[in-house]
């Protein structure tokens, strides 16, 4: 008799509240991630890590794996859900689980792990930006499927903090002009992604204009960023396809 194949599980930990643009279109982030990264036949929960929820302990084990997203809070900072998530993190490396973060949950697990994160020191990058690939990409296991890697891909970016220090174990595999660690990994089951994989460029534009309502950015600053914007694509296609590829060892 043939045995059923298992039907793989993932944890979303949402670490950002949803913008009123994103519920609008999306109904949520939780829905711009399952887009992305899901498949049929899969579970995906959703814990607002941001708002203090969190998988149960004796919950971790039946997940198949973890992704954390973006946030405009700090991965440095103290606040009591950033601690949590921080020895959240610290318990799924030990048991060896796949945990993908992206922009701030990439920093944040380089903070629980063991590395340093903190302001940029090129200030924030926002746009479209050209990612070059290290050679050691090539030696993780989940670009496998990918064929022949490109040595460089763009992707979204918006952020103004990065990982300064990697933690102990962690190879770089890929840097930019402006960041230096684009994206690290530790063994095969953590992954850091300092882009936006998941956005889309109206969510990107609706971001920016966010951002200069605040006056975190000035409007010349933004509007040159949505030109940037209009201009080049992110190969959204080629990042989806790591991200699989690392959850879920296609």
């Amino acid at each position: 008799m043939k045995e059923e194949a298992h039907e793989k599980r993932f944890a979303m930990l949402l670490a950002a509240k949803d913008s009123d643009y994103v519920i609008k279109m999306y109904n949520g982030y939780f829905n711009v991630f399952v887009q992305a990264f899901g498949d049929k036949g899969e579970t995906w929960d959703l814990f607002r890590a941001v708002d203090g929820e969190f998988p149960e302990m004796e919950d971790l084990e039946k997940y198949d794996g973890f992704v954390i997203s973006g946030s405009p809070h700090d991965a440095y900072g103290d606040d009591n859900w950033i601690i949590r998530l921080c020895f959240l993190i610290q318990t799924l490396d030990a048991m060896q689980k796949r945990v993908l973060g992206i922009c701030f949950g990439h920093q944040v697990l380089c903070r629980a792990l063991g590395g340093r994160v903190g302001k940029a020191s090129a200030g924030w990058d926002i746009g479209v930006t050209k990612v070059i690939m290290s050679e050691k990409l090539t030696q993780c296991r989940f670009v496998d499927e990918l064929g022949e890697l490109p040595p460089c891909a763009k992707i979204l970016e918006c952020h103004q903090d990065e990982v300064l220090e990697v933690p102990p174990g962690a190879q770089v595999l890929a840097s930019s002009n402006k960041t230096g660690v684009e994206m690290f990994c530790i063994g095969n089951n953590m992954l850091g992604i300092q882009g936006h994989p998941e956005y889309t460029k109206d969510i990107m534009y609706n971001l920016i204009d966010r951002i200069v309502s605040k006056e975190l950015i000035d409007t010349d600053f933004g509007d040159e960023a949505k030109i940037q914007l209009e201009a080049e694509d992110a190969d959204r296609d080629f990042w989806e396809k790591l991200c699989k590829g690392f959850l879920k060892g296609i």
